[in-house]
């Protein structure tokens, strides 16, 4: 029936995809915490080892690129991207995160691939410790569902 899992969460398996992460290295020990806890989630959602391709870029401005190349290889059911961008004394942190969200964004739409978002933009240090490991999660999860809503609309 049309509507009937309406606010019901979907069961998840993520036995058959393909995902790819995109890590960014600035504040490697957030973006790695990150890292840790996107992929134990997605290995708990049953996306084989073999299955996830993690590589890693500068910072979150070269993300999007990275993820382009991902999104034009066909080898992935959803992506995610992670980073880190903690708000400083000048203007670039909006510059930063205005711009890695909107190319993220860009490349999901142009490329009709879910992409997972999980860079942080926080005031400070203490904020991006406190979601590293939650956001982490969040973004296997997400990845995991989007592909499989969208395989269930095609």
């Amino acid at each position: 029936m049309f509507g009937a899992n309406k606010g019901t969460a979907p069961e998840l398996n993520g036995r058959d995809m393909r995902i790819g992460i995109v890590q960014a290295r600035f504040n490697e020990d957030i973006t790695n915490a990150l890292a840790a806890a996107c992929v134990a989630q997605l290995t708990a959602l049953g996306v084989q080892d073999k299955n996830i391709k993690h590589v890693t870029v500068a910072g979150a401005l070269e993300v999007p690129l990275a993820l382009q190349a991902m999104a034009v290889s066909d080898d992935f059911d959803a992506l995610v991207a992670l980073g880190c961008i903690i708000r400083g004394e000048t203007y670039h942190f909006e510059l930063v995160a205005n711009e890695s969200g909107a190319g993220v964004t860009r490349v999901s739409l142009d490329h009709e691939i879910p992409i997972a978002n999980a860079i942080l933009t926080t005031e400070n240090l203490a904020q991006a410790v406190a979601r590293q490991t939650d956001k982490g999660r969040d973004a296997a999860t997400v990845a995991v569902e989007m592909a499989q809503l969208l395989d269930n609309l095609r």
